[in-house]
């Protein structure tokens, strides 16, 4: 299988012992394709937000030989908007251009950095404004829960950093590896939406009429063309109910949310079969060949063939 892809995780004082050990238990799951080790700015143990210090083997010279390096979130509490030394020091050892992965409020330490300047990132929805006063220069998106800007990703709070973990893992080999490690975690290998469906506002209860069943029958049904009327005829409401029901639900709109379902299933179909485009387009609800390759194109940048041709070997 080759050199093993090093992931490299910088645990700061105050980190939160659940976010510290996704990157172990998602990378782990793939088996053997990653190598996981975790330093600290110094080489110390690490104290945790909870009652107890977690012990490191090495120290930020580690970083010097990550392909990723990843910054797990710390307390609330120790957020500040310049950069303590010692996290200054240690990322001198990050190699230019080692891709760089933040969970929740590590992203203000990739900012304070400057590595967010004049980039799109996320955080934790609850810090958007804190976020926004200290570093006007990025471009901050708080209702996604992930952004995926090439060299640097950020995410969201907590469970967003299984989000972004899964995306690298098919990033790097493909749907039907990242969906064989999202079994393995017992997670699903996509969530539906941003942050919007989190934040604290009013939520339809799951015993009300809500689009949960209309998500489900859309999905059986992408061949179809499926527009916004008969979604909503499907779901007993009218346009507008629908389509706002939908988005506090998702955290988008039912269009977007549609594109992004046909797109994962001819991800989908690319690997695992040898289905012309054309027919996969048909397959999954794309009028046109054409606008498959586009939408492709749009959210992960490269041809349905250039797809083929990367993961088709890459199957468990």
């Amino acid at each position: 299988m080759g050199k093993l892809h090093r992931v490299v995780i910088l645990a700061l004082d105050g980190v939160y012992p659940f976010e510290l050990g996704i990157p172990s238990r998602v990378f782990g799951a793939a088996e053997g394709r990653y190598e996981v080790l975790t330093c600290s700015v110094d080489g110390r143990p690490v104290a945790t937000n909870s009652d107890f210090s977690v012990t490191v083997e090495h120290g930020p010279e580690l970083l010097e030989s990550a392909d990723t390096v990843l910054l797990p979130p710390f307390d609330t509490s120790l957020l500040t908007r310049e950069l303590s030394p010692g996290v200054g020091r240690a990322l001198t050892h990050v190699p230019h251009g080692t891709r760089i992965v933040s969970i929740c409020t590590a992203a203000f330490v990739l900012a304070a950095a400057g590595l967010l300047d004049g980039r799109p990132a996320t955080t934790h929805w609850a810090l958007a404004d804190t976020f926004r006063s200290w570093y006007p220069q990025v471009a901050l998106d708080p209702d996604v829960l992930f952004i995926d800007d090439r060299d640097v990703l950020t995410s969201a709070g907590a469970a967003s950093g299984v989000d972004v973990c899964l995306h690298l893992v098919r990033r790097d080999h493909g749907a039907a590896v990242a969906n064989h490690v999202a079994r393995a975690c017992v997670v699903p290998p996509w969530r539906d939406g941003g942050q919007a469906q989190y934040i604290e506002h009013p939520v339809p209860a799951p015993s009300e009429n809500g689009t949960s069943a209309t998500r489900q029958w859309a999905l059986e049904n992408l061949h179809e063309p499926l527009p916004l009327s008969e979604l909503a005829g499907h779901a007993r409401m009218s346009l507008r109910t629908f389509a706002r029901r939908f988005n506090e639900e998702v955290g988008m709109s039912p269009g977007r949310w549609l594109i992004q379902q046909r797109v994962t299933q001819a991800r989908h179909l690319l690997e695992t079969t040898d289905l012309a485009v054309d027919d996969i387009a048909h397959q999954v609800g794309f009028a046109t060949g054409n606008s498959l390759r586009e939408h492709l194109h749009a959210s992960i940048g490269v041809t349905p063939v250039a797809y083929r041709r990367t993961f088709r070997g890459s199957r468990l």
